[in-house]
């Protein structure tokens, strides 16, 4: 009996290894490797060139992947959820998410953790329905997230993902490229990671010059931040880069540090920072940018627990980084109470100098 038990148990766990080699072998083989540059289709690109000294607005918008509004909690922040709560409620929060976008009327629009075709958010198209939902703008998606399957939580998985940033624009985009960030996680961790980016836009001025306009959603949950350390450097020579050649520079989306000014200590809670929260090293900010966010209002909750205001956890940390040839006219948290997701939107309002 004893030795029956024995076998049983070493065929269930030789099966178990097969299993995970499979897998691993699987995910190594069809793992998404974008090159360091590559060139975004434009789509429905619009006519009208933006004008030096006439202002614009922008609206930056972490959705959530239409799953993380305010009754849902996250795995990785120390909560137990990883997909929305069911197809319906992917949608409603989809249908309310595109109609305060649509109110807003924004020139531009910076959307991060847009799904297609996701069984985190019930394999609901938001690409798809945005770009319907928002016609007059033209758009450009760069993917930052495909995995053909998410193991964990092992209860109820994550499971395939394919999602991206989204950018939105009334004006003529030139050109669109997606920029590799540097920094990954160990093997075979990585294989179910996202592949940070950054969505690079062009748009020509009338009169000649050029806004770069760049969407970023930063690393966050990597040990010791050291991921976030080279994405920072990258991103802070990229920005003095384009600076220096004399374009005006917009840098927005969620960076998923504390922003200069900001203070999470302002905002109530009883309940402690989030074990990942860090604010944007001193030393990051360079010379002849400046930061339009709204210190007052948060952009962010933890997502241990579902929302609980006065108790979760809140900061700042979706924003814009702005050369000084671009004039900062207004900068505001639309404080929507994280109804839709688990963040906040920031409109901001700018123009060329």
């Amino acid at each position: 009996m004893m030795r029956r038990l024995l076998m049983a148990a070493a065929c269930a766990a030789g099966l178990l290894l097969a299993i995970v080699l499979v897998y691993l072998g699987f995910m190594t083989a069809t793992d998404y490797r974008p090159p360091a540059l590559l060139a975004l289709e434009i789509r429905d690109n619009a006519a009208a060139i933006l004008e030096k000294g006439a202002p614009f607005s922008v609206v930056s918008f972490n959705i959530g992947y239409c799953g993380m509004d305010a009754g849902a909690d996250f795995f990785m922040d120390g909560g137990r959820g990883s997909r929305s709560a069911s197809p319906e409620r992917t949608r409603t929060n989809l249908r309310r998410i595109a109609a305060f976008l649509a109110g807003e009327q924004a020139d531009l629009i910076l959307l991060q953790e847009v799904d297609r075709r996701a069984s985190r958010s019930q394999r609901v198209d938001q690409l798809h329905e945005l770009q319907q939902r928002l016609a007059g703008h033209g758009g450009v998606f760069a993917l930052n997230y495909k995995v053909p399957w998410v193991p964990v939580p092992l209860a109820r998985p994550m499971g395939a993902v394919e999602s991206g940033l989204l950018t939105l624009s009334r004006f003529r985009v030139e050109s669109a490229r997606r920029h590799r960030l540097p920094g990954q996680e160990a093997w075979p961790r990585q294989l179910a990671e996202l592949d940070r980016c950054v969505s690079e836009c062009r748009l020509p001025l009338k009169g000649g010059g050029e806004l770069v306009l760049l969407n970023l959603h930063l690393s966050v949950f990597d040990r010791g931040g050291r991921i976030r350390r080279q994405q920072l450097d990258w991103l802070r020579e990229r920005l003095l880069a384009e600076y220096r050649n004399g374009r005006h520079v917009i840098a927005g989306g969620d960076w998923n540090h504390g922003l200069p000014g900001s203070d999470p200590q302002r905002f109530p809670a009883t309940r402690a920072a989030s074990a990942w929260y860090m604010p944007l090293p001193p030393d990051f900010t360079p010379p002849g940018f400046a930061w339009a966010l709204d210190p007052d209002r948060p952009t962010v909750r933890a997502s241990s627990t579902p929302y609980r205001p006065g108790e979760s956890f809140v900061a700042v940390i979706d924003g814009f980084l702005v050369s000084d040839n671009v004039a900062v006219r207004q900068a505001v948290v639309r404080d929507l109470d994280f109804a839709n997701s688990d963040h906040n939107p920031v409109r901001a309002v700018f123009s060329l100098r």
